[in-house]
């Protein structure tokens, strides 16, 4: 049985304890499991594109705001990142 608990626990890791470097693949991954860009359905944007980027702007309620960097940059991340984490 507690190996049971352990191995859910593996499982659900709260956003706080986890800390990937901002645009790296494991925090596109991390921001995903977040703020989910797809439908449910396997239907999204490919995870890291611009389009991606948008979408994810886009379900934070930033799109189009001109406080947010530009897609490309490490500095989108970072500001992505506390948005996500609610810094």
């Amino acid at each position: 049985m507690s190996l049971i608990l352990l191995a859910a626990a593996c499982g659900t890791e709260d956003m706080r304890t986890v800390d990937p470097e901002p645009c790296s693949a494991e925090w596109q991954q991390w921001v995903e499991s977040q703020v989910t860009t797809g439908d449910g359905q396997g239907h999204g944007p490919d995870i890291g594109s611009d389009e991606w980027r948008s979408v994810v702007e886009f379900k934070l309620g930033i799109r189009g705001d001109p406080a947010v960097p530009s897609r490309g940059t490490d500095e989108w991340c970072r500001y992505i990142d506390k948005r996500v984490r609610g810094d």
